[in-house]
């Protein structure tokens, strides 16, 4: 639905002065912004557009899988099985029987590949997984109420480019937790007192997981930084939006985890296809919580640009949504 004048002057003001700091509200109340996102998460059909990104992000899963175990095959021979290795770190979030079913899948896949279909692979599979991050832009250009106005081109070389930036962080991530787990073990075996051995685990697990931590911010802060079709970007670490994405993707994918090992009837209700179903399921989550973040941070800006040009032209603008 197109925007009244006075609402695109006020996107038209987020796209070109974006705020340095989400964190300060400048005076707009909690209950202003979460009115607001709670309305335009409605109207943007934030909904139906987490389901087109569960869709597209199973159909660019394994072509990404493929090309980040072929960049790593570049530098080593037993790629496929260093991979496999880290995909099961997976299991934190992804549910177990769609887990099985990545794992077989990424296995098959890499089995059927040869040398001579490397280069050929790695392209097909860049092209391929980049509809991920594709579906990406389109939803933040909505959250934002900007036309997408860059070239097919030049967005799909974006989509590429950020596509194999996110795999590599994906392979970071999962990198340390192996690291993580493997340091542990040479603590336990080379340390003979038992109580600074315990400590030293505790230590390096928690080191581990704060890098993760730290990469799966850097994560939503480069998705954020280059999906939407803003005319100004700011580079951000970290935003309340990012926060309350991340905490709530974790919560989500650890509840439906706990859902499925006490009521898992998909494979009653979708038989064989029942692994496919969980797995599209929690892209679902995924996609919604990535949204739900970009949401906060939208109406965040626009609340402050509201505020500002109504102090500048209090005649031709609509006043704060009042924090009833």
């Amino acid at each position: 639905m197109p925007l009244d004048p006075r609402q695109q002057r006020i996107w038209d003001y987020v796209s070109h002065s974006p705020l340095h700091s989400l964190w300060d509200l400048q005076g707009i109340s909690l209950r202003v912004v979460a009115v607001r996102t709670w309305k335009n998460f409605l109207s943007d059909n934030l909904l139906g557009r987490a389901a087109e990104l569960g869709f597209y992000f199973l159909f660019a899963l394994f072509p990404t899988l493929f090309c980040a175990s072929s960049l790593l095959g570049l530098a080593a021979r037993s790629a496929s099985s260093v991979y496999d290795r880290l995909l099961h770190y997976l299991a934190f979030v992804i549910p177990h029987a769609a887990m099985g079913m990545v794992i077989a899948t990424f296995n098959e896949t890499t089995a059927a590949a040869t040398s001579g279909k490397l280069t050929f692979g790695i392209v097909a599979a860049l092209w391929s997984a980049s509809v991920g991050f594709s579906a990406i832009q389109d939803s933040m250009n909505t959250v934002y109420k900007v036309p997408e106005t860059r070239s097919y081109f030049h967005a799909r070389i974006s989509a590429i480019g950020v596509t194999i930036v996110l795999a590599i962080l994906v392979s970071v991530t999962l990198s340390s937790m192996l690291a993580s787990d493997f340091f542990a073990r040479v603590a336990r075996d080379r340390i003979y007192h038992h109580f600074l051995a315990s400590v030293v685990v505790v230590v390096i697990r928690s080191l581990g997981w704060i890098v993760v931590t730290v990469l799966i911010t850097l994560f939503f802060a480069i998705i954020y930084y280059w999906a939407p079709d803003v005319k100004k970007n700011c580079w951000r670490w970290l935003t309340p939006g990012s926060a309350i994405g991340i905490v709530v993707w974790i919560l989500a994918s650890v509840g439906f985890r706990v859902y499925l090992h006490f009521f898992n009837n998909f494979s009653v209700t979708y038989g064989s296809l029942g692994a496919v179903i969980i797995l599209l399921t929690w892209f679902y989550i995924t996609g919604l919580t990535l949204l739900l973040g970009a949401e906060i941070n939208s109406q965040i800006e626009a609340a402050a640009a509201e505020k500002r040009l109504l102090a500048e032209h209090p005649s031709t603008l609509p006043t704060v949504t009042p924090a009833v």
